[in-house]
């Protein structure tokens, strides 16, 4: 090492009653455990600044950072100390080896400088003391500073073409997930554990049927099965360690090209701006598949196909619901049938959901496109129970003729799943029968007189059988819960239930995210428009076999001059009326004739003496005029009046006041009255006094 020229030396009485600080850096733990001369080199400069004049006591070695990188300031402490002390004006000296030991970056190196500049604080490499008060001193240490960055750039880009370079022969190492295992040689081979096998391609088998990460955790968690992973912590090799499922966890399996297959190289970049302070690892932004740098198949052995790999990123993205990027979102539990899968026939856009009343029961379909874009009014609002139920109508149809393929498929399903299910049981009971062997080896083969291991293994020998007996007495409970030996009896009832499709899809035990689930294997989209005639909505299905079907039905309004049968409702009323039917049976026949009221509802008698009235109808005579007496003896308003010798008036007074008793079974139907000749004449001998 070069001794600094200190013949015109800046070192004052100031400077040596102020603390000395060696700055002390290596860039890795790597560099740190090999290149031991070069952290040696900077230790003996306390030496140095001894020579200088400053006693022992006084002179402070910072070496927290070793095993940092210089490219930036945060989350090197011993950087931050050292600005620290020196803003504080306790440090007359800063010694480092070079300039890339303090920093490799300009904004903190001249930061540094700055600090130094105005609290009077020298700076000493290996070749001389510099003063960054004076002009010349300060121009030198901003050159290299420069020096340091260019240096560190010029590093980098030569290690990381390098490592591209070596990327795209598919021969650069990288960590490989818990599924596969790299041998000596440096081949690639699937995991030898079996249950680590059979436990990923569960899960790839779950994403595929159950469609979310959440269903494939929540499936874990019910059924008590744990997911290997395999933490990169210390030399290899690492061990595998069983956890229970989270969403990250199966996000990792379904994520990682490997497993496809797939050699993946420059899948992420780092974005300055997104970057947090105090987490080195933010800002990290994942890259879609099309902008991956280097992609080289066939270089692992799969567990599934490139195809598959591609469809399961397609349906996680699809699972998270942002209509702005017309996804539709896994199906959730709101009462919304066509929730996420619903388009407006106006402009195209996804519809919303808004719900109504107690826990949701009344949804609607809402298209808020014009309104947050322009600021206008929404495209088109309906009613979503009724669209709900005409899409579930024609589902349950469309499902008819393959019911039994249905039920078959059912039953084989259950079979397949009860056989994967005892499997991975079987392979847990395995693995913890082998740890118990391994624990009760080790413990044969200690020599018998050394106690302290001896204990040692004996007592996790005994935690191993423990957990064995554990694991058993689990598999048991878990066999009676889930026992599958079906008679012949009860496979008829399972196919007699698959062909009863209708009774699954309303059976109480049928939640309505699976009934959102099994319409999305059916139908692709909806697309409905409630505009395009008065009192109707048209909405077309696109099925998942490409084909689409259009539909209408009659919408609920508020008034009947938005009924879309109006004219044809009035026109058979008139013609029930001519033909002398009573309210009753007009009602009878409308409804046998699929007529509907204005809000959808079976007609009654009051609905249509209020048409009646709407239109100007007479109520229905016979001959003309009301008899005098029903045919089971009762009087008619006229007939009364007429045997009494008052008028039609009087009677209808004598009702509404209780004086005679009058009957009718609906509003707009004739009164029946009940009069016994006492009544009669008890009445008569009124009027005659009275007048």
């Amino acid at each position: 090492m070069n001794r600094p020229d200190v013949s015109f030396s800046p070192i004052t009485a100031e400077h040596l009653a102020r603390w000395a600080e060696v700055y002390v850096r290596q860039s890795c733990i790597g560099q740190v455990r090999r290149h031991g001369e070069s952290t040696d080199l900077q230790y003996q400069l306390v030496e140095q600044v001894m020579a200088w004049g400053w006693p022992r006591d006084r002179i402070h070695v910072i070496d927290n950072d070793l095993g940092q990188s210089g490219t930036s300031a945060e989350g090197r402490e011993g950087f931050q100390y050292l600005l620290t002390q020196i803003a504080l004006g306790r440090v007359g000296l800063v010694v480092s080896l070079d300039a890339s030991r303090l920093a490799r970056n300009n904004s903190d190196w001249h930061r540094l400088i700055e600090v130094c500049a105005i609290f009077g604080t020298l700076i000493a490499d290996g070749e001389r003391l510099y003063d960054p008060r004076v002009y010349g001193d300060r121009m030198l240490l901003g050159l290299t500073g420069m020096m340091s960055e260019a240096e560190l750039h010029s590093l980098k880009l030569r290690l990381q073409d390098g490592a591209r370079n070596k990327a795209k022969r598919g021969e650069l190492r990288v960590a490989l997930p818990v599924g596969l295992s790299r041998l000596p040689h440096g081949e690639v081979v699937m995991n030898p554990d079996e249950e680590v096998q059979a436990r990923l391609n569960l899960v790839f088998r779950k994403i595929k049927e159950l469609g979310t990460g959440c269903a494939v955790v929540r499936y874990c968690r019910r059924e008590e099965l744990l997911l290997p992973s395999r933490p990169l912590r210390g030399p290899a090799p690492h061990d595998i360690v069983w956890q229970p499922a989270t969403i990250s966890r199966v996000l990792d399996i379904l994520k990682n090209p490997a497993y496809a297959g797939v050699y993946a190289f420059g899948q992420t970049v780092r974005d300055p701006t997104r970057r947090k302070g105090g987490h080195p690892y933010s800002g990290i932004v994942h890259l879609p598949v099309d902008k991956w740098d280097i992609l080289l198949h066939n270089v692992y052995p799969a567990y599934i196909t490139w195809e598959e790999y591609l469809a399961n990123q397609a349906r996680l993205a699809e699972n998270q619901s942002c209509f702005q990027k017309d996804k539709s979102g896994a199906p959730r539990e709101g009462r919304a049938l066509l929730q996420g899968i619903l388009r407006c026939g106006r402009c195209g856009r996804r519809m919303h959901v808004r719900y109504a009343g107690d826990e949701g029961r009344y949804p609607a379909y809402i298209c808020l496109s014009a309104e947050g874009e322009y600021g206008g009014s929404n495209c088109q609002e309906l009613r979503g129970r009724d669209l709900d139920a005409e899409v579930e109508r024609l589902v349950l149809e469309a499902l008819a003729p393959d019911r039994v393929e249905i039920a078959l498929a059912a039953l084989e399903e259950l079979e397949q799943e009860y056989a994967s299910l005892r499997r991975q049981w079987q392979l847990r009971q395995e693995r913890v029968q082998y740890e118990a062997e391994r624990a009760k080896r080790q413990y044969s083969i200690v020599e018998p007189e050394n106690r302290l291991v001896a204990r040692t293994l004996e007592r996790q020998w005994e935690e191993k059988l423990r957990e064995v007996e554990k694991v058993e007495q689990e598999y048991e409970t878990w066999q009676q819960q889930h026992r599958l030996q079906m008679t012949d009896e009860d496979r008829r009832d399972i196919l007699a239930l698959g062909e009863d499709l209708p009774k699954v899809w309303y059976a109480p035990s049928t939640t309505l995210a699976d009934r959102k689930q099994i319409l999305r294997l059916v139908i692709q989209e909806v697309i409905v428009d409630r505009e395009r005639e008065k009192g109707k909505v048209w909405f077309q299905i696109n099925w998942q076999t490409g084909a689409s079907s259009e539909h209408w039905f009659i919408r609920r309004v508020l008034s009947y001059d938005d009924h879309a049968e109006l004219e044809a409702l009035e026109q058979r009323v008139r013609e029930l009326v001519a033909k002398q039917k009573k309210d009753g049976e007009i009602a009878e026949i409308l409804n046998s004739e699929g007529f509907r009221t204005a809000r959808c509802q079976p007609f009654k008698s009051v609905t249509v003496y209020a048409l009646r009235k709407r239109w100007g109808l007479p109520a229905v005579r016979v001959n003309g005029f009301y008899p005098t007496r029903w045919e089971d003896g009762s009087y008619s308003v006229p007939g009364a009046a007429s045997v009494i010798g008052v008028t039609p008036g009087t009677i209808y007074n004598w009702i509404n006041s209780g004086r005679i008793q009058g009957q009718r079974a609906s509003k707009g139907l004739p009164w029946k009255i009940v009069l016994t000749e006492e009544q009669i004449a008890a009445l008569k001998a009124d009027r005659v006094q009275r007048s």
